[in-house]
């Protein structure tokens, strides 16, 4: 997953990996994806935003939830990326929840 953020060239920032998502129903828990040192390296007054690029599946957003109300406690800006229609897609390939999402996270032209 890293190597494709990198492949875009579109950000400069720093990284950190997480090792999973959480599970509790499978005994994954914050101690387990290293989420201490995350918010140890994010909460050490350089950083000022956290991008979560967690997979949008129910445990990815559980966990980016989960991060995100850590860190945002902590007043850091937290934004996750965005999801909807891919480049180049076409909207009768589209499946309904994609389409919806698209839709609910639109943005304004020129702005």
């Amino acid at each position: 997953d890293l190597m494709m953020v990198e492949q875009t060239q579109a950000y400069a920032g720093l990284y950190f990996v997480l090792m999973g998502r959480l599970s509790p129903l499978d005994g994954i828990g914050p101690k387990e994806i290293r989420l201490e040192r995350l918010i140890k390296r994010a909460t050490d007054g350089a950083v000022k935003e956290v991008v979560l690029a967690t997979n949008f599946t129910n445990e990815g957003e559980a966990t980016a939830h989960y991060i995100g109300e850590l860190l945002t406690a902590r007043g850091l800006k937290v934004s996750r990326l965005a999801r909807g229609v891919p480049v180049g897609g076409e909207l009768e390939y589209v499946d309904s929840g994609t389409l919806a999402q698209a839709l609910r996270e639109r943005r304004t032209l020129g702005a």
